[in-house]
C-alpha cells in the first residue's frame, strides 16, 4: 500500500513543451527516467509517485526564469529541487510537469564579514558556507542535520540542533531573490539589519514550500566563531528525567547552544550504525558556547542539574574531533535508524511545543508508541520544545501505515491542544494538509490560498503542496 497522496489530476506536459525546454536548455535539459525518477522522490514514506516529465539544470537566474516562462505558458507545473532531503513529500510531482534543480546554482556570491552577511545562490549547502566564512571568524548556525541547500531551508523555514539559541531560517534569511510564476524576478528584504517598507514579503516567502516561485539567491546572517565550545552528553534513568532537566535549563535562562535528546532505542541504533560505545540509555547531548569562562559556568549549572535529576556519565568532548564525532553519530541518527529495520520507510512527526508542556506531551506519546507494537525511534531538539518519532513501518503493509498514521494524528492532536504546532521544521509539504487545518483553521488557510491565487494564478508552482487548491 502506497502513503496516502491527496486525490489530484495529472496535468499533460505538452511535447511542445518538452521541445522548447530541450532547444533551450540542451545538456542542461533530461528526460531520462534515472534522472526523472531521482528527482521524483524525497526521504518521505511516500511511494510510487510519478515522476516529472523531465528536469531541468538551472546553472543562472536567467535559466530559471526561461524554465517557468515556458511552463507557465502552458500551465504546467515547476516543482524546484535541492537536493532532496525533505521529509514531507516537498517536491514529489503530484500533478506532473517539470523539476527544477538548483544544485548547480552553488556559489557563495558575496561575503560581507563586516556587517555579518553572506550572499549565496539556493544551491549552496549549509556545510560549503560554514566552509566558506570561516576564515573570517564566522559560522552560520542553522543546521537541520542533513547537508541540505539553502535554498531548500529557506522554502521550508528549516531549524535544527542550534535553534534554541540561534533560532530558525525564518530569524536569519535578511533578503531573497525569487522567480515569481510569471517569470519575474523580484528582490525580498536587505542586508540592513531592520526594515518597516511595506509588507514583509520575505517572511512570506521563508516557508512557502515552493508554491509561490523559486528562490534564486539568500542573504543570511552570520555570526562570530565562539571563542570557546564544548560539548557533552549525560545519561539518564528515563525520559522524564532528561525531559524535566531540560526544561530547567531553558526555564533557569541557561544560553545553551544545543540540546539534543536520544532514546534508550535511537542510542542502539546509533552505536551499531557509527560503532560508538554510548550508554544506551535516554540521553542529551549538549553543547556551549562563548568564552572559555562563560562555557565553563554554563556545564557547570548544567551538570548540577543533570545530577538533581539522575543524570550521570556526564562526558565532555572539549576538542574539534571529539565533537565532530558526537554530533555525526546524531546526524547519522535518522540512516541508523533506517538500517535498523532493511526495506522499512519512516514516518516521521515533527510537533513543537511549548517548553512547559514538553514532558506531557512527548511521555503521552511514547506510552502511545511503545502499546502500538510498531518499531520507532525518538529524538528531538528537546531545547526548542520539538521533537521526533520515526515510526519505522513496511511500506507495503497497510495495517503498519495504518497504526503510524493514528499515532501521528493523535500525537498531533495533543500537541496543538498544549498549544503547539504540527510542524516545527519540516513543514507541510503532502503529509501534514490536514493538520495545517486543524491548527491554522479554515479562514487562515483560505487566506493563504487567496495569496497562492494572487500570486500564481494558474497554480504551477509546486501544486498540490501546503493546502488543496485547484487553480
Amino acid at each position: 500500500m502506497n502513503a496516502p497522496i491527496p486525490a489530484v489530476t495529472l496535468r499533460d506536459t505538452p511535447d511542445h513543451l518538452l521541445q522548447a525546454l530541450a532547444k533551450r536548455f540542451d545538456k542542461q535539459f533530461s528526460q531520462a527516467m534515472v534522472v526523472r525518477e531521482q528527482h521524483g522522490r524525497d526521504e518521505s514514506a511516500f511511494t510510487h509517485v510519478p515522476p516529472p516529465a523531465g528536469v531541468v539544470f538551472a546553472e543562472t537566474t536567467q535559466d530559471v526564469q526561461d524554465a517557468i516562462r515556458l511552463a507557465a505558458s502552458a500551465h504546467v507545473p515547476v516543482i524546484p529541487f535541492g537536493v532532496g532531503s525533505s521529509l514531507e513529500g516537498h517536491l514529489l510531482a503530484v500533478q506532473g510537469g517539470i523539476s527544477v534543480d538548483v544544485s548547480r546554482m552553488n556559489r557563495v556570491l558575496e561575503i560581507n564579514a563586516e556587517d555579518l552577511t553572506v550572499t549565496v545562490q539556493p544551491g549552496v549547502t549549509r556545510m560549503a558556507v560554514n566552509a566558506a566564512v570561516k576564515d573570517h571568524g564566522l559560522f552560520f548556525p542553522i543546521d537541520p542535520g542533513a547537508d541540505a541547500s539553502i535554498g531548500g531551508m529557506a522554502a521550508t523555514r528549516a531549524s535544527g540542533t542550534n535553534a534554541v539559541r540561534y533560532g530558525t531560517m525564518r530569524e536569519n534569511v535578511l533578503a531573497l531573490e525569487v522567480v515569481t510564476a510569471s517569470g519575474e524576478v523580484i528582490r525580498t528584504g536587505t542586508r540592513a539589519k531592520k526594515s518597516s517598507a511595506g509588507y514583509d514579503l520575505t517572511r512570506l516567502m521563508v516557508g512557502s514550500e515552493g508554491t509561490l516561485g523559486v528562490i534564486t539567491e539568500v542573504t543570511l546572517k552570520l555570526y562570530p566563531l565562539p571563542e570557546a565550545v564544548s560539548a557533552a552528553v549525560c545519561s539518564f534513568p528515563s525520559i522524564e528525567a532528561a525531559v524535566q532537566t531540560t526544561i530547567q535549563i531553558i526555564q533557569m535562562g541557561v544560553p545553551i547552544a544545543r540540546c539534543e535528546f536520544l532514546d534508550r532505542k535511537s542510542v542502539a541504533m546509533v552505536n551499531k550504525y557509527a560503532q560508538l560505545t554510548l550508554r544506551e540509555e535516554p540521553m542529551l547531548l549538549m553543547e556551549f558556547h562563548g568564552s572559555p569562562a562563560s562555557v565553563k559556568e554554563q556545564a557547570e549549572v548544567v551538570q548540577e542539574l543533570a545530577s538533581d535529576m539522575g543524570g550521570q556519565a556526564f562526558e565532555w568532548a572539549t576538542t574539534p574531533e571529539a565533537r565532530t564525532k558526537l554530533w555525526t553519530a546524531r546526524h547519522n541518527a535518522y540512516f541508523a535508524a533506517i538500517q535498523s529495520r532493511p526495506g522499512c520507510r519512516a514516518i516521521s512527526t515533527d510537533t513543537c511545543v511549548p517548553i512547559s508542556q514538553l514532558a506531557n506531551c512527548l511521555l503521552d506519546s511514547v506510552k502511545e508508541a511503545d502499546a502500538s507494537g510498531i518499531p520507532y525511534f525518538l529524538l528531538g531538539h528537546v531545547g526548542d520544545g520539538n521533537f521526533h518519532f520515526g515510526y519505522l513501518i513496511n511500506p507495503d503493509d497497510p495495517e503498519e501505515r495504518a497504526k503510524a498514521e493514528q499515532l501521528n494524528e493523535w500525537l498531533v492532536a495533543r500537541a496543538l491542544r498544549l498549544g503547539g504546532t504540527c510542524t516545527g521544521e519540516h513543514g507541510i509539504g503532502l503529509h501534514k494538509m490536514d493538520f495545517l487545518r486543524a491548527e491554522a483553521g479554515d479562514e487562515a488557510v483560505n487566506m493563504m490560498r487567496a495569496i497562492k491565487q494572487a500570486l500564481d494564478p494558474h497554480n504551477i508552482m509546486n501544486p498540490g503542496k501546503i493546502f488543496t487548491y485547484q487553480g
